[in-house]
């Protein structure tokens, strides 16, 4: 183990990132010394670069690796995770996912590819202003944290990227293959906390349709003996 990454281990950086800037206060010496220390480092794989001036540990030991949603919000301050990436991660669909996708605040789409995380990719979205971390949650991941859509927020961030037009459950049900059990566990205020997100109207077409459908599903639940309470 070379003695920048004894140096990096003990400072408590085994499951974090760090940037340049956090190495120079680590390694003793000039910049000339550091970058040598950092350059043999990335050419024997016991530091990963994931883009210029972040790091990461390298290394077979991948469970002591950055958590890829914690990778996505370093990559992209200011994201959070949504979409299909999210749904998998609440349990709501039974498909890995091998994208991180999220949510920025930009105008563009970005991607980004890294030999160790995987894909990345961040979607801008036509959000109202003061709305854009409603129903996101901050999660811990490992020794990190990260932004994560609720599944409610995930599902329609999806519609809003898609450009989805309500036409029934089917879409959701078996395009997603999202058990009806998720969405008769969704609460109105799930729903309310949602209503003034999007800007596109369609969008919020979409929510109140959802809506509707899935408190018709728990009202003829409740009536046959299985329905939850609102």
């Amino acid at each position: 183990m070379s003695k920048l990454v004894q140096t990096l281990k003990d400072a408590g950086y085994a499951h974090r990132l760090f940037t340049d800037r956090q190495l120079a206060r680590l390694v003793d010496g000039g910049d000339a010394r550091r970058y040598g220390l950092v350059n043999r480092a990335l050419k024997d794989g016991s530091l990963t670069r994931i883009k210029r001036g972040l790091y990461a540990l390298g290394g077979p030991d991948t469970q002591s690796a950055p958590h890829p949603f914690a990778v996505a919000q370093a990559l992209v301050p200011g994201s959070y995770v949504s979409f299909e990436t999210a749904l998998s991660y609440h349990g709501w669909i039974p498909e890995a996912v091998y994208t991180t996708a999220s949510v920025n605040t930009g105008r563009k789409t970005l991607t980004r590819d890294t030999e160790r995380f995987g894909h990345f990719s961040f979607h801008p979205l036509a959000i109202a202003p003061y709305q854009f971390l409603v129903s996101v949650d901050r999660i811990g991941m490992g020794k990190s944290v990260a932004l994560v859509a609720q599944p409610l927020r995930a599902l329609m961030d999806l519609v809003a990227l898609r450009k989805a037009n309500w036409a029934g459950l089917d879409w959701i049900e078996q395009g997603l293959r999202i058990e009806r059990s998720r969405l008769t566990a969704l609460q109105r205020s799930d729903f309310d906390a949602l209503r003034d997100v999007y800007k596109h109207r369609q969008v919020r077409l979409f929510l109140g349709a959802l809506e509707q459908a899935v408190m018709g599903l728990r009202q003829s639940g409740s009536l046959s003996g299985k329905g939850t309470d609102d």
